[in-house]
């Protein structure tokens, strides 16, 4: 009998399910979308009940779709959207609020709070962070802070915290009546809560921060077997948890220090291998869990993160009607030959990496009576790799290595004129694999490993297979002229929202 493995891939805006055989291809990958909730102006949040369903009806669909039933697939691992954040009750399962998802910006009094007795910095040697709206921990304080009897329910142990992967785990493998309460290193070293060094939850921060340590789920490995699912995937060891970025970047076999990947979805996010050493950054970026394997050491990274890249193209679709579908971008911007002098900065809830400016919003500049809908729609793809270059700048001077090549994946890596650009601007090839569902691959690889379906990391880079490769054709001269017209834009989003206001 043929065996497979299987993935659970929840993501910012839908959730899918894929099966890989043997030699990491897809045979089966179903998506759901789900809702994106804005109560408020900066507020962003999913149903995780919502994310539940399509999660189940995901599973389903793929196992259909593949012609299996779930006693073919020897182990199933999860990816997830990282920092959002769920509370629910431990009795019941239901969530005691909507999760607060990774851009939700509700936190920034209590990061300014926090921020006023160590600055920014205030817990980065620890956790590897800077204090952001971001990450998980500030968003735990609110939930506890805004609804009725949360905190003290919280502190009896009758509620239970997870990131998505949490919430997903629990269920999967029993709910109520059972389910593993856990997390992997990745998810948990973006909470803003866990100490890089013993990879424990820090008491310090929980007490500066007033979270009661019952509500934390144990961190584990990313690549073990957590328990076994019930449902549809009943029978089915659980034995992989990633956050997305470092999924993909496990997918995409960066096994080795040095090595890194981009990949381009609502955000985007550039992951470099440091190996089993912590880097400190002085230049904007996260130092972050990479993953761990096992009872191995734990393998770290350096991470800049962009808020807003495949997010833009969905603002000039829904709210501007600028194209009618995401995949009109391209043929839009190829109507012209350049982006006639605009340059559009998509700071919509601040900027992350490499600035952590959360009173920076959104412009674009440049604009005269010759800028078209082409131009616009060149200006907003160019924006992503611009963000992308200040990223990998500021990762050549921390680590003080420069990259020869970088490998890309997500959603946007179809677009032709994009990958072109970014290899332009960057002035390294731009790498494209045969199998772009690297997320979902980076989870099946962990869940494999963990239960001897693939006996070592080399037969994983076996597996990796080049699609498509560009390289740099602008000049040099060409590529820092742009470059600088870029940070003077990136200068015109600063300090627009005020103290009070």
């Amino acid at each position: 009998m043929t065996h497979y493995i299987g993935a659970l891939d929840q993501g910012t805006s839908s959730t899918r399910f894929a099966i890989f055989d043997r030699a990491g291809r897809p045979i089966a990958i179903d998506q759901r979308a789900h809702r994106q909730v804005y109560p408020r102006p900066g507020w962003v949040e999913h149903d995780p009940v919502e994310i539940l369903e399509r999660s189940d009806d995901v599973i389903r669909a793929a196992l259909a779709g593949a012609g299996i039933t779930a006693a073919d697939l020897v182990a199933v691992g999860i990816t997830n959207q990282r920092e959002t954040t769920v509370v629910w009750d431990r009795q019941t399962g239901r969530p005691i609020h909507n999760a607060i998802v990774w851009q939700d910006t509700r936190t920034d009094e209590i990061v300014a709070e926090l921020a006023r007795s160590g600055g920014q910095d205030r817990f980065r040697a620890t956790v590897g962070l800077p204090l952001a709206t971001y990450f998980s921990g500030p968003k735990i304080r609110w939930i506890l802070d805004h609804v009725d009897g949360a905190r003290r329910r919280a502190e009896t142990g009758d509620l239970l915290f997870g990131t998505i992967d949490t919430w997903l785990i629990w269920n999967l493998t029993g709910g109520p009546a059972g389910g593993i309460h856990v997390t992997d290193v990745s998810n948990a070293s973006r909470t803003m809560l866990m100490n890089l060094e013993t990879l424990e939850w820090d008491e310090e921060i929980l007490r500066v921060l007033d979270i009661p340590r019952a509500l934390l789920p144990p961190i584990r490995a990313s690549s073990e077997v957590y328990g076994t699912a019930t449902g549809a995937l009943a029978g089915v060891p659980i034995a992989g948890d990633l956050g997305d970025q470092q999924a993909a970047l496990f997918g995409q076999t960066c096994f080795a220090a040095g090595e890194a990947k981009n990949t381009y979805g609502t955000g985007c996010f550039m992951l470099l291998n440091t190996g089993t050493r912590a880097v400190p950054s002085k230049s904007g970026l996260l130092t972050t869990l990479a993953y761990q394997l096992g009872g191995r050491p734990p393998v770290y990274a350096l991470e800049g993160s962009i808020a807003i890249a495949g997010a833009l193209v969905g603002w000039l679709r829904d709210n501007l009607g600028l194209i009618g579908a995401s995949d009109d971008i391209e043929a839009l911007a190829r109507t012209v030959d350049d982006n006639g002098g605009v340059y559009f900065v998509p700071a919509f809830s601040g900027l992350f990496a490499p600035y952590w400016r959360s009173e920076a919003r959104g412009v674009i500049v440049g604009l005269t009576g010759y800028v078209t809908r082409g131009h616009l729609a060149r200006a907003a793809l160019e924006a992503t790799a611009w963000q992308a270059r200040e990223v990998l700048d500021a990762m050549n001077r921390d680590a003080g290595v420069r990259l020869s090549a970088l490998k890309v994946d997500g959603g946007m890596v179809s677009n032709e004129l994009l990958m072109q650009f970014q290899a332009d601007v960057l002035g390294v090839p731009v790498i494209r694999p045969e199998v772009t569902e690297t997320t979902a691959l980076g989870a099946a690889y962990a869940a494999g490993l963990a239960v001897g379906f693939w006996s070592a990391l080399d037969d994983l880079r076996a597996n990796w297979r080049t699609d498509r490769e560009w390289t740099p054709t602008l000049d040099a001269a060409d590529r820092e002229r742009g470059y600088h017209w870029w940070k003077k834009a990136v200068g015109r989003t600063f300090d627009w929202l005020e103290p009070g206001g």
